[in-house]
């Protein structure tokens, strides 16, 4: 099924990132910023952000003499015994992180086998999650993370799912058309995120970015109650910003 996924900032970021591990991966006593920068052909500017970032994941330490050397998280993630577990908790613990810098409920989804699925979810007693009342499954035309999901396939993709899952009216801002929602699906540019006004259920939004890794096919989304809809678009572009991490933990 071919994608019609285009790479955006987070996906470049990561690609960046991979660049930098890689590196430094093949420089066991240590490599220094000013070299990195050197190698990898990155500004100063940018490397450090990438630095932090990669810091911060657990992906690279820095030792005594200010070097660089791989860190115990991508260790584990380059471990085959260790490699399935300590990805889930790896991307939970950013999806937790997401979740308290953002404010809302956030979801890591896929498509899998021509369904959607949801992976991982982070909420909490002040971000709740949706209430899924009717199965994420059969409502991919009303919700921000099917939404983005159907976006990543191509014509016949969208085409074999919508009618293998009859587009019901959840609300009365739900999108029953096919011709529209394929029509949306069509003209949405790959960096602006899907959102979901109530579409799914009433006293709910939600906003989705893609998060593509390879061939799969899979979206990071988020939640919040209406009553901080004002809040979307900025919590929207922030989720965007923090994808970069979770497509680096799926690469790695």
């Amino acid at each position: 099924m071919a994608l019609m996924h285009e790479p955006a900032a987070p996906y470049h970021s990561a690609q960046d990132a991979l660049r930098v591990l890689e590196t430094v991966s093949r420089h066991t006593t240590g490599v220094t910023d000013t070299r990195l920068a050197r190698l990898t052909g990155l500004s100063p500017e940018r490397l450090t952000t990438l630095l932090l970032m990669l810091r911060r994941e657990g992906y690279v330490e820095q030792v005594a003499d200010g070097a660089y050397v791989t860190g115990a998280a991508l260790t584990r993630l380059g471990s085959s015994q260790e490699r399935d577990q300590a990805l889930r908790e790896r991307l939970q613990h950013t999806l937790d992180r997401l979740r308290d810098s953002i404010g809302a409920a956030v979801y890591i989804s896929r498509y899998v086998d021509g369904e959607v699925t949801i992976a991982q979810y982070a909420d909490g007693p002040g971000t709740p999650s949706v209430n899924e009342w009717v199965d994420f499954r059969y409502s991919a035309h009303a919700t921000a993370l099917g939404k983005s999901l159907l976006g990543q396939l191509d014509h016949n993709g969208r085409r074999d799912h919508l009618s293998r899952h009859k587009m019901a009216r959840l609300t009365s801002r739900t999108i029953t058309s096919d011709k529209l929602l394929l029509s949306r699906l069509e003209t949405q540019p790959p960096t602006v995120p899907h959102l979901d006004l109530q579409e799914y259920a009433v006293g709910t939004v939600c906003a989705a970015v893609p998060i593509t890794a390879g061939s799969s096919v899979g979206c990071l989304a988020l939640s919040l109650p209406v009553e901080h809809a004002h809040r979307l678009r900025q919590a929207a572009d922030r989720l965007n910003r923090g994808a970069a991490p979770l497509l680096l933990s799926l690469a790695i």
